[in-house]
């Protein structure tokens, strides 16, 4: 909820929005030149003369970018012509989770954020043309070009790693034999599952691209005799998923769908269960942060999806995904909010 502030406060809050991508490359290109780093390493302060000689960058370039850090609070004069890091500027610099939101909004959603209103207006992720041609993200994730896939996938794991090791102690208290990991990707937490428990099976469900990214990291760790795999387009709904599994896991999955297409992923994920089946769901919700970055950073990312990914997805709240879990005829047995030090609820369900 905004704050009563006066109209010129308001007036330069405006402005910030307006020349918000200026600023954001002026710092994209101080880190990428050792501008940042190099003032980071001077506590007792550096002069733009000084920072010219030591990184090779012209004495006007390193005054244009020094100028647009200050106003934004990134670094500060302190007399005598001489600039420090901020606690702003160190956690640019310095903080892994600020580190790889950068990567993602410079790699993967810059140029596509221009084609916002198109994307909007047809529904479908417009700015996606500048990484390749592609109807969605998904189909074009495992030939995406470099940065743009390690940024990706950074983001992507950064988010999830750290609720892995909660998310196992909750998944295997049940010892399930047979777990399914839908939407699995590059294979990362099936084979955490793996080095887990020495003997539960998982077979990863997700598009060719994808698979063929997952049997590769799989191989590599020896896990082939215990990971299976199994093709499937689950907004294809004549495509069902097999049944057997003690366990169905979707993480950071859910999201990437519409809720039309949620209803029908969860509907399909019913008609596999059994009485014994668990079905866990992660998702970072949006009503459920401890910090104002997190629920800021979730919002950001609905717009990722709405230019990039597939033009109808979103980070939802918790009270949304409930709603469309009791609609697929599925009920919620356990809800574990912000597990450890994660931005993650996991809800396991059962079939009604």
């Amino acid at each position: 909820m905004s704050k009563e502030i006066t109209a010129l406060e308001a007036k330069h809050e405006a402005h910030k929005i307006v020349f918000g991508p200026l600023y954001f490359q002026a710092v994209v290109a101080m880190k990428k030149l050792g501008i940042l780093e190099m003032i980071s390493r001077h506590r007792g302060g550096i002069t733009v003369e000084e920072i010219s000689k030591q990184t090779g960058v012209s004495l006007y370039g390193v005054k244009v970018l020094t100028e647009a850090a200050q106003i934004i609070d990134v670094i500060d004069e302190i007399g005598g012509g001489k600039f420090k890091i901020t606690k702003t500027g160190f956690f640019l610099l310095k903080d892994e989770m600020t580190n790889v939101n950068l990567h993602f909004m410079k790699d993967v959603c810059y140029q596509g954020a221009d084609y916002m209103t198109e994307s909007i207006v047809n529904g479908k992720p417009e700015g996606l043309k500048v990484l390749g041609d592609w109807p969605t993200l998904y189909e074009g994730l495992a030939t995406f070009p470099e940065p743009a896939r390690t940024s990706w996938l950074n983001f992507d794991h950064y988010y999830s790693d750290g609720a892995f090791p909660n998310a196992l102690e909750i998944v295997f208290r049940t010892q399930p034999r047979l777990l399914f990991d839908i939407g699995g990707n590059t294979g990362k937490w099936s084979m955490a599952c793996c080095e887990y428990n020495p003997d539960v099976h998982v077979k990863i469900l997700d598009l060719p691209g994808q698979l063929a990214s997952a049997r590769k990291n799989v191989e590599e760790r020896g896990l082939s005799d215990r990971i299976g795999f199994h093709q499937i387009d689950l907004l294809d709904t004549t495509q069902a998923i097999p049944g057997g599994a003690d366990v169905i896991w979707m993480s950071q999955f859910l999201d990437c769908f519409s809720e039309d297409e949620i209803l029908a992923i969860l509907e399909n994920v019913r008609n596999a269960s059994d009485e014994h089946t668990i079905i866990y769901i992660m998702e970072p919700f949006i009503d459920n942060q401890k910090y104002p970055a997190a629920a800021y950073s979730l919002v950001a990312t609905s717009l990722y999806f709405t230019i990039m990914a597939n033009g109808n997805s979103k980070m939802y709240t918790v009270d949304a995904m409930k709603v469309l879990i009791e609609k697929a005829g599925l009920e919620i047995t356990e809800e574990f909010a912000l597990i450890g030090d994660s931005y993650h609820t996991i809800l396991a369900c059962r079939k009604k």
